[in-house]
């Protein structure tokens, strides 16, 4: 039986429940959290447990968070929240795209091995491990320093079995170059979710995505570049092509982030991301299924999307 890392500790693949496969406690920058709490307004940590109370109330069970170190990544804060709400929350190693100059001329194979500890060890100071790996690229392609990374969870996932998530930019088919990266380091590809799929409409280059045997990650929602009921048109359509078990919606949903000031100088009562999405984890709950069961998916493939494929990517029966 399969174990995956939680920030509480191992639990089953095939305990997971209806889980959401992206998103974000709290996204801010590496240790403000710990330094400059105030910036993510008042009393964060129990806004956050808050956030997940009601996600677990709306009867999601686990959450991938996907914040990298560069991300802020705070373990501690995770677990804290993972225990006070209920939700399983398996936080990621890896890398996002700020990658500074003082990691210049450092090499895959060092990258690998920090990532490969903090799966077997933890995180440094902390005994929350890694449960996923997570590389990225964004509109300016895979660039030295981002290939560096991408080249290194790769042989992280060869050396422990543990998948990959991969943060992407459709609109430019990057994943062209993430896949054909992965191949030449000798990934599984089955274990590979390529991410925020559903910034674009373009069915013929996520096909060509899922026929390399990745997962699908539909991740924003309700999302900027395309209105929320086409992300829904979309992945119905890769429904009805037959590629159900190789999608993920998720939101990419941001809990806890900076406050920024009003032009009057006063500061907002929530920040842009909550602005944006008033029902935070529940958006899919409350939009999103309801839009799939009228468009006439019907209730096995709901669970499917959400409970069965995240099980059967992390390598759960």
């Amino acid at each position: 039986m399969t174990q995956i890392n939680s920030v509480l500790g191992p639990i089953s693949a095939d305990d997971l429940g209806f889980t959401l496969m992206h998103e974000h406690v709290m996204v801010a920058g590496p240790a403000l959290y710990r330094w400059h709490p105030e910036l993510l307004g008042p009393e964060p940590e129990e806004t956050a447990i808050a956030a997940l109370k009601r996600a677990k109330a709306q009867g999601i069970d686990t959450m991938v968070d996907a914040t990298t170190f560069d991300l802020g990544r705070e373990p501690e804060l995770l677990a804290r929240v993972s225990r006070a709400s209920g939700v399983n929350i398996i936080n990621v190693t890896g890398w996002w795209l700020d990658v500074p100059r003082w990691l210049l001329g450092v090499s895959p194979n060092q990258m690998a091995r920090e990532f490969v500890r903090e799966i077997e060890e933890g995180f440094h100071g902390t005994d929350v491990k890694a449960g996923l790996l997570k590389c990225a690229a964004d509109s300016e392609g895979v660039t030295k320093r981002l290939e560096v990374m991408a080249r290194a969870v790769a042989r992280a996932h060869n050396e422990t079995g543990v998948p990959i998530m991969v943060h992407s930019f459709p609109t430019g088919q990057v994943a062209r170059r993430q896949i054909e990266i992965f191949r030449e380091e000798g990934v599984d590809l089955t274990k590979v979710k390529i991410d925020h799929s559903n910034d674009t409409t373009d069915t013929e280059y996520l096909l060509w995505i899922l026929d390399q045997g990745c997962y699908l990650g539909l991740d924003r929602y309700p999302g900027f570049l395309v209105s929320p009921h086409m992300r829904t048109v979309t992945l119905k359509s890769l429904i009805d092509m037959g590629y159900t078990e190789q999608l993920c919606p998720s939101h990419d949903c941001v809990c806890l982030h900076i406050f920024k000031e009003n032009p009057d100088g006063s500061m907002p009562d929530e920040h842009q991301f909550k602005r944006l999405n008033v029902d935070e984890f529940q958006y899919i709950h409350r939009h999103v299924i309801p839009d799939l069961l009228e468009m006439g998916v019907d209730e096995a493939t709901v669970e499917t999307l959400f409970v069965d494929n995240p099980r059967r990517f992390f390598g759960g029966s």
